[in-house]
């Protein structure tokens, strides 16, 4: 049995808002149209409730230059 993949994402604070908001505009909408709110019920509450984590991100030289 294979294992379910996850993936990580980094996020500053104003991209994690961004990601809620469209989260509730999708909500919003499918509930406008009488479909099930479920996937994004779970997406907004696996988003929004991550734990942040510090960690430096270290760029690359450019080979090329």
């Amino acid at each position: 049995m294979e294992r379910e993949k996850l993936y990580h994402v980094a996020l500053d604070d104003y991209e994690h808002g961004i990601i809620i908001r469209t989260l509730n505009d999708k909500k919003t909408d499918l509930m406008n149209e009488g479909k099930s709110t479920d996937a994004i019920d779970d997406l907004i509450v696996k988003v929004g409730t991550a734990p942040q984590k510090k960690f430096k991100v270290i760029k690359e030289r450019d080979e090329a230059r």
